[in-house]
């Protein structure tokens, strides 16, 4: 990589070329290096070291919004780099919104960056995916096949520059481990899965990722369906993100202001149980959504979107802040250096409760530990209506009895949100979006 001057001065004079051509210019570029290695039955099948770095170039002209990318940093390649984001900007229609935002007074101050993450060996990172494996096929002899196993890791930097006066950059490191196998017993098959990600390599544990997914694999051998019938049902913490992720477009306020979002016209209204606290937060330590500024250069926040079931408010970027006269939440998100932000989440989570999941499933006499939902895409984003394949074990007299395959739940995502009575003390994040167990008093289980 160059040094952080190098990219904080390219940046820069990208921005300027652009303002010497009538435009206002913003420039963001990003440079990493990554590392993924994968194994199967001990063997190395893959390592792959990659380096990539590139700068994408927005620019608004008479209220038109151009935008345009480019990976070559050589000088005649930005200056073309600058005349394709004009000549877009042709093409667009004048939007008094197309601003940039201002320069902050200060950003925060995160941990992001791993020290030791370049200098451990890559021998000992194939190691760790190894071990994983050896976990996974220790936990119990029925675990015979390996369907993947990985290690990765990202290095980078992100550096952000405007015509208004905002020059920011910061470095940070992002690793994972994931497994992803097979328990066999008789002609039965079941699938099980075990990841972790991290800003710390140190943090990663190989033992706990292989155990969990063989365990998800083993737990389901022997499930069968049961009869129709309406019951609580307990949402394990992988399970509540499916549904937090499917929630999190219809809190951007991109979609509220196009009539696309459930909770339009519902600030200040309750859409979730009082058990239940949401926030969007990107000043968590070490977080994976975390960062000192968003994809625009504003600073990240700490933003609660339902208190006790209450809705507050939506994330914002500059765009959808200036159309309603208030100020960007810090939710311009970029998926890469090749386009233009959009609203997202950083750490988006559900506060945790005081119970341990055991506690919870305790108090049921019959009802569904939900672990596996599928079909999610398909749930409606503007009704919140959904119909969900679904496998799971059933709880009896508050112990979990035996795996369930084979069912469907239905229903609409507020309601079920409305009927959370239950909420566990085990805040389990995957990668930026993370929740607790969760208890619904009652939904319908289409069984045989």
């Amino acid at each position: 990589m160059k040094s952080e001057k190098e990219y904080i001065d390219l940046a820069r004079g990208v921005v300027e070329r652009a303002q010497a051509k009538g435009a206002l210019a913003e420039a963001f570029l990003v440079a990493e290096e990554s590392l993924e290695v994968e194994i199967r039955d001990q063997e190395i099948e893959a390592l792959t070291q990659a380096q990539e770095r590139g700068l994408g170039l927005r620019l608004i002209r008479e209220g038109r919004l151009g935008f345009a990318f480019t990976d070559d940093f050589n000088p005649a390649s930005l200056e073309e780099l600058v005349e394709e984001a004009l000549e877009n900007s042709r093409l667009t229609t004048p939007d008094e919104y197309n601003v940039l935002p201002p320069p902050p007074q200060e950003y925060p101050d995160i941990p992001l960056w791993d020290q030791e993450i370049e200098a451990i060996p890559v021998k000992d990172k194939i190691e760790l995916a190894m071990e994983i494996e050896r976990q996974a096929r220790a936990y119990d002899p029925r675990v015979k096949i390996t369907e993947s196993c990985s290690y990765s890791e990202t290095r980078y930097l992100v550096a952000v520059n405007n015509s208004l006066g905002i020059e920011a950059l910061y470095r940070g490191t992002q690793c994972g481990a994931s497994i992803y196998l097979v328990a066999l017993e008789g002609e039965e098959a079941q699938t099980g899965f075990g990841f972790m990600y991290n800003r710390y390599y140190r943090n990663l544990d190989p033992v706990k990722i292989g155990r969990e997914g063989a365990q998800r694999a083993v737990r389901m051998l022997g499930a069968r369906r049961i009869s129709t019938r309406r019951a609580p049902v307990v949402l394990d913490p992988y399970v509540a993100v499916s549904f937090l992720e499917f929630l999190a477009p219809a809190l951007s306020a991109e979609a509220v202001q196009k009539g696309k979002s459930l909770f339009r016209g519902k600030v200040g209204h309750q859409v979730a149980s009082p058990a239940l606290t949401l926030w969007d937060d990107g000043l968590i330590p070490g977080g994976i959504g975390s960062s000192p500024f968003d994809g625009e250069g504003v600073p990240t926040q700490r933003t609660p979107l339902v208190l006790k079931g209450e809705l507050q408010g939506f994330l914002h970027n500059t765009y959808t802040a200036a159309k309603e006269g208030r100020s960007s939440t810090g939710n311009a998100s970029r998926a890469s250096f090749k386009s233009p932000p959009r609203i997202g989440t950083t750490n988006f989570y559900l506060e945790p409760g005081i119970l341990s999941p055991e506690d919870i499933i305790r108090e049921i006499n019959e009802g569904l530990y939900l672990t596996e939902v599928m079909g999610m895409h398909t749930a409606n984003p503007i009704s919140g209506d959904f119909s969900l394949g679904a496998s799971g074990i059933w709880i009896e007299k508050g112990e979990l009895a035996r795996p369930v395959r084979g069912v469907a739940i239905a229903g609409n995502i507020i309601e079920v949100l409305k009927n959370v009575d239950r909420v566990g003390n085990d805040l389990t994040f995957y990668g930026s979006t993370g929740s607790p167990t969760l208890r619904v008093a009652g939904l319908t289980i289409s069984g045989s």
